[in-house]
């Protein structure tokens, strides 16, 4: 479909990635005054009412959007999301937000791996060489055998590696069901997974954070929203490099609100994952 207003896409995707750091950020911070799990399950349940509010109020209501032809893809990607987020969020507290998005950053290289095999998508030969580039800026920001590996940064390894399968998940379902049907899969299956678990590790948010922990609600709902509305204004392709801004808001917001302090190896490596990603997506545009 062509780009109907590529400009405003642009400007929104900007937006949304600050949105999404900011998301990052008040993350950081409520899950050291509480935890991972307990975050997130609070911002599904806030997601999933939202959601089944506005589609029961459809026509058709709840049932017509809850049809779906893949309903072991919905499955399989609504966990890989909510496990990937508990990570991330877990690794804010333990790294820092400006380490823990550089390790991430490799998930759109892992992407394009997982597409080669699973998808049986054509990779071009230069996109690997951007891949096999951006696995050594991993290398460089894990450093092994030099005495700095962390543990949980490995974790975010991982971390990238299942949201790369939730991606690569979505897309697939893509071919079955529609947006929306995968909208409400993603909200309902995040609420009643993390509702499983969340007994064994809740600990109460403090009353005097609530104020951010509703913020952060609203802002998880209007990030997905601006993101639909970008991929009506313009081509995927076109602002898919724009998705590192996350990492540049994030990292100032480690920097300058949490004195997070990332040494040169972490700057060199995000670098190189920078672009070798952004090079990985325009090869072929």
């Amino acid at each position: 479909m062509p780009s109907r207003n590529p400009r405003l896409g642009i400007l929104l995707m900007m937006l949304t990635m600050l949105v999404f750091a900011t998301q990052d950020a008040l993350s950081r911070y409520l899950a050291v005054q509480s935890n991972a799990i307990t975050i997130n399950w609070i911002r599904f349940a806030f997601f999933a009412g939202v959601v089944v509010t506005f589609f029961a109020s459809r026509a058709g209501g709840l049932r017509a959007v809850l049809a779906t032809n893949a309903p072991g893809l919905q499955l399989a990607r609504g966990l890989a999301l909510i496990t990937q987020l508990s990570i991330f969020v877990y690794a804010f507290t333990v790294l820092g937000l400006a380490e823990a998005h550089a390790v991430f950053s490799v998930y759109p290289l892992i992407i394009v791996t997982m597409s080669a095999l699973i998808l049986r998508e054509k990779v071009p030969l230069l996109r690997w060489v951007a891949v096999g580039l951006g696995f050594c800026g991993v290398l460089v920001l894990l450093r092994p055998g030099f005495g700095v590996l962390h543990p949980v940064a490995l974790l975010v390894l991982c971390g990238a590696t299942i949201f790369a399968l939730y991606s690569v998940l979505t897309r697939l379902v893509a071919r079955h069901d529609k947006p929306e049907t995968s909208l409400v899969y993603i909200a309902l299956i995040g609420f009643l997974a993390l509702s499983l678990v969340v007994p064994f590790f809740w600990k109460p948010v403090p009353f005097r954070d609530w104020g951010w922990m509703a913020l952060l609600c609203v802002l998880g709902s209007t990030a997905h929203g601006l993101l639909i509305k970008i991929y009506e204004l313009v081509e995927a392709n076109v602002v898919q490099p724009l998705a590192y801004l996350q990492l540049a808001f994030a990292t100032a917001y480690g920097i300058f609100l949490f004195g997070e302090r990332p040494d040169l190896w972490t700057w060199i490596g995000m670098a190189i994952l920078i672009l070798s990603g952004a090079w990985a997506a325009r090869i072929g545009r």
